[in-house]
């Protein structure tokens, strides 16, 4: 049996992240967008900080309800930022009310957010093949291509590099390593 990605061995939140949810392909709304703000509140931050503060983040944020969040207004706003156990960053807060937005106008244009991301690949994930993690690119032309995209639909604090841990986070793209055990269940 292989072993696991390399990122994914410094502590049991990570490992349970990577054996049951990442680089798996994710076609719910709910679950696109909860992933999209995680992903948006990391930037500057580990991953092992969102999965620590994940529990807490979904309660805070309404289970990632994003009509609700769409919603929120300066008081959550408040309350999001005295809130020890989300991510206290007012930017990133406000960004997630924005992008909130900006997600069901891209539902309602594509029918589906879940339509509109996979649009990008023809529905089919793309499939990597390396044998270590500095082979691994922190950000494509194709994360360059979507993070433009949703930049011009107003969405924010998803860059190239976030957009690209993003598609890796919902399957879009597969890197898992190819010595990795998941990779042998393919």
């Amino acid at each position: 049996m292989g072993t696991r990605c390399d990122w994914a061995e410094n502590n049991l939140s990570e490992q349970h992240y990577h054996d049951t949810e990442w680089g798996r392909p994710v076609h719910d709304d709910t679950i696109l967008f909860e992933y999209l703000i995680l992903e948006s509140m990391q930037a500057g931050l580990s991953w092992s900080t969102i999965l620590k503060k994940r529990e807490t983040l979904t309660k805070a944020y309404s289970h990632w309800d994003y009509q609700k969040i769409s919603d929120y207004n300066e008081q959550d706003v408040t309350r999001l930022l005295n809130n020890p156990g989300v991510i206290r960053h007012k930017l990133k807060i406000k960004s997630a009310i924005t992008n909130a937005q900006a997600f069901m106008i891209v539902q309602r244009e594509f029918s589906s957010f879940d339509s509109y991301l996979w649009g990008f690949v023809n529905n089919q994930p793309i499939i990597n093949h390396w044998q270590s993690i500095t082979e691994v690119p922190s950000r494509t032309d194709l994360s360059d291509e979507i993070s433009k995209d949703l930049k011009k639909r107003g969405f924010k604090f998803l860059g190239s590099t976030t957009v690209y841990a993003y598609l890796q986070a919902t399957g879009i793209i597969d890197d898992h390593l190819d010595t990795c055990f998941i990779r042998e269940k393919e």
